[in-house]
């Protein structure tokens, strides 16, 4: 350790650094930064800085993100200091829109097996396809707003 280096700035990772660690390029770093996700912690000459914690938000960021939920929702669930602010009407909302989301992915997954492996030499030939055929049908026009 140099007479420079403070304990704190061995701590903090460049942005090369958060871009192997985390998996994303260096541009989304720089993007997430300018929409306030992330925050760096200075500079080492032109290298933005970054501190342990920026790969726990980008976790964060990552999961909401797999959840559906946009840039603009993450970066109004990002406190000022990084951390999570939990709006839990709206998570819950989210989780029952993934319980549909399930519910819908099971059904086509069951139609889609069920024609693999159905004994009809023509897929509408077969009552089972077409009973799925129709629940398959009502199931999406429910969930299509008029």
């Amino acid at each position: 350790m140099t007479s420079n280096d403070s304990p704190k700035s061995l701590a903090l990772l460049d942005i090369g650094d958060v871009a192997r660690r985390s998996g994303f390029t260096a541009s989304t770093l720089r993007y997430y930064e300018e929409l306030g996700l992330i925050q760096s912690s200075g500079r080492k000459g032109l290298r933005r800085l970054f501190g342990p914690q920026t790969l726990v938000q980008l976790s964060l960021i990552t999961l909401a993100k797999t959840a559906g939920f946009s840039l603009e929702e993450i970066t109004a669930m990002m406190g000022p200091d990084g951390q999570l602010m939990r709006n839990r009407k709206e998570l819950h909302a989210r989780a029952d829109q993934l319980d549909q989301q399930i519910k819908h992915l099971s059904g086509l997954r069951d139609m889609l097996r069920h024609t693999a492996d159905c004994p009809y030499p023509e897929a509408l030939e077969c009552p089972n396809f077409l009973r799925l055929l129709d629940v398959a049908t009502r199931r999406q026009r429910r969930s299509k707003p008029q």
